[in-house]
């Protein structure tokens, strides 16, 4: 498969991942020339028409999905006997794999990535679709940072027969108890594995294991799901709520769908994160006293806060009970102290709000800075849903675009994949369709020379071969254009073009021999057939008369029908001096082709006896020559 060009337009780079029901393979787009993920079914899957068909249902609707957390669908077709889905590609890893390398994650981390997964379910949801596959593997995690839900469709596609044996292990784990027990699922059932990941990511295990497969799903319809703290006392109890609301037993008593348990999971997200900020300390600090006696050695350490404050009167007053100027002197001076320290206490909180202030504007707020995402092929309210729900500003445009269909996006300014600052206006600009550009005439000019002249269009690499009598070898017969038809005096930019170049004459044949004549024919590329020979005064026996194309015009592989001579057409001439009449003799020779003349008149024949023939018998003369019978 490696090499291998799918539907004339994904070129298969390498293969990515391997699954029980299709491989992932990294292919180009040549047409959009971009990099994409190409899945294949596999063959025993594909010759399943209950399966295509429903696959190419599931497919058109993950198509529908435009949403960050989703992984895009661009196309889906039927090439030869494979069928492929085309999808967005993000170089990173998956959850599971994530999971294999750290084996759990902290609450924070599963609220992170829960939140995107549950972002692109709500999405799906919201369109009447259920996953029905959801699982560590199907959640990607992008080397950018984006977290994306993928194989949408793929599970429900699937007909039964496919999930046995090892190949169901690594998906029965997330299956429901109403999946096990009546083969039934809807959203719910996605919350339901939504749930059992929460608990795999919280805890590194999953909560029902077996030697086999039926084991597990004994489980899933019987059991109830521990707490994730039973086996990681840091879950928070929020997080145990929550997993044991995903993965109630009875469908009725868990969320509706997943937007309900993605607004659950944003309420609890502050406590979960406030109850594991650590505490600040202030740090340890000595404290020289004012009014502490002369002479003192040391002084105690104390922390700086309210409990300081207090000691402070009896120090004035011991000091005070001593009378004199040193003691208002004192007093003055601690009062300025004081008052110098509220004004640094004013200031340091003012610049830190204002340091707060712009590190939430320009870290979460407004002005932070956003990757804008890539909107190309989309169509323009799609399009718009998911730059405004990065917080842009979404400005319309159009420009022409020789590779996206008129009506889709065609691209932003700034570029996907480039960073802006949330609340900035982003152009998107819809295809208005390729330009029309004037067709040059470039018939009868070398291969070469056409190619340079039509550099504007898409020329395909290999031309189409074609006999003619009229153009000289590698030189242009005709341009061609997607629909097969000659081009007209426009074409559209980068339009695919087929050049049909001359191989030169179809070789001339005629009275060659046979033998010479059919390996001229198959020596040019073409095929042999043979008609009927034929009698002929001019070309001699075993030779060709004639060689006929069946099909015009003639390329190669065609076939060029031989007519073969008989040479002569000799009669031999019978015996008719047999004590037959002249007519009888007349008869007798008219039947076999030959003239008659006799000496004898025409009503005399019947009854005169035929004595002399000329030529004479068992001589061979070409059919229509003249035998002269006489009597006497």
């Amino acid at each position: 498969m490696i090499g291998r060009l799918v539907d004339g337009r994904y070129q298969v780079r390498s293969r990515i991942a391997r699954g029980g029901m299709a491989t992932v393979y990294l292919a180009t787009d040549l047409r959009l020339e971009r990099r994409v993920a190409i899945k294949i079914m596999h063959g025993h899957l594909a010759d399943d028409n209950t399966f295509k068909t429903r696959f190419v249902q599931e497919a058109r609707s993950a198509a529908r999905l435009a949403h960050p957390n989703v992984v895009n669908v661009f196309d889906q077709g039927q090439d030869s006997d494979m069928a492929y889905l085309v999808m967005e590609y993000l170089p990173g890893i998956t959850l599971r794999e994530l999971l294999k390398d750290y084996k759990k994650l902290t609450p924070e981390q599963t609220v992170d990535i829960m939140d995107a997964v549950l972002s692109g379910l709500a999405a799906a949801h919201k369109a009447g679709i259920v996953h029905r596959d959801l699982k560590p593997e199907n959640v990607l995690l992008a080397d950018d940072g984006r977290i994306k839900l993928g194989d949408f469709g793929l599970a429900r596609a699937a007909s039964a027969n496919t999930a046995t044996g090892q190949a169901l292990l690594g998906t029965i784990a997330y299956l429901s108890p109403e999946l096990v027990t009546r083969g039934v699922a809807d959203a719910r059932s996605d919350i339901y594995a939504v749930g059992i990941m929460m608990y795999e990511m919280l805890t590194g295990e999953q909560p029902y294991v077996g030697e086999a497969p039926m084991a597990i799903a004994y489980q899933h319809a019987n059991e109830t799901v521990p707490t994730p703290s039973s086996k990681n006392p840091a879950v928070p109890t929020e997080l145990d709520e929550l997993v044991l609301w995903a993965t109630a037993r009875d469908p009725e008593e868990r969320p509706n769908d997943a937007r309900v348990m993605l607004d659950r999971l944003r309420e609890v997200e502050p406590g979960i994160r406030a109850s594991r900020t650590p505490l600040r300390t202030q740090a340890t600090m000595v404290i020289a006293d004012a009014a502490m006696p002369i002479g003192a050695a040391t002084a105690e350490t104390s922390v700086i806060g309210a409990a300081a404050v207090a000691p402070a009167a009896p120090a004035v007053a011991l000091a005070t009970s001593d009378g004199g100027e040193d003691a208002a002197a004192l007093t003055s001076t601690a009062a300025r102290r004081r008052r110098r320290g509220y004004w640094i206490f004013a200031l340091v909180l003012l610049l830190t709000g204002l340091a707060a202030g712009t590190g939430w504007y320009f870290g979460a707020g407004p002005g932070a800075l956003a990757t804008v995402p890539e909107t190309a092929t989309l169509l323009p309210d799609n399009a718009r849903q998911v730059l405004e729900a990065e917080g842009f500003e979404v400005v319309d445009g159009e420009r022409n675009d020789p590779r996206v269909p008129a009506g889709q996006v065609s691209g932003t300014d700034p570029a996907g994949g480039q960073q802006a600052r949330r609340g900035s206006a982003v152009t998107m600009f819809v295809s208005l369709g390729p330009r029309m550009l004037p067709v040059p005439d470039v018939i009868g000019q070398p291969e070469a020379d056409a190619r340079a002249a039509l550099a504007e269009f898409a020329v395909a690499e290999a031309s189409a071969p074609q006999f003619s009598g009229d153009i000289a070898a590698g030189s242009v017969i005709a341009v061609l254009g997607a629909d097969g038809n000659p081009l007209g005096a426009e074409y559209p930019e980068l339009g695919d073009v087929t050049l049909v170049v001359s191989v030169g004459s179809v070789p001339d044949v005629t009275g060659l021999p046979v033998a010479e004549a059919e390996a001229a024919i198959t020596g040019a590329g073409l095929a042999v057939g043979r008609a009927e020979p034929e009698f002929s005064d001019e070309v001699p026996l075993d030779h060709v008369i004639a060689a006929t194309p069946t099909t015009d015009p003639v390329r190669p592989g065609d076939t060029i029908v031989l007519t073969v001579s008989k040479g002569e057409d000799l009669v031999e001439v019978p015996n008719v001096i047999t004590g037959q009449t002249i007519a009888q003799a007349r008869e007798q020779l008219e039947a076999l082709g030959f003239t008659v003349a006799s000496n004898v008149p025409s009503f005399l024949e019947g009854a005169v006896v035929a004595s002399v023939q000329s030529p004479a018998p068992g001589e061979r003369l070409k059919r229509g020559s003249e035998v002269t019978v006489n009597f006497g």
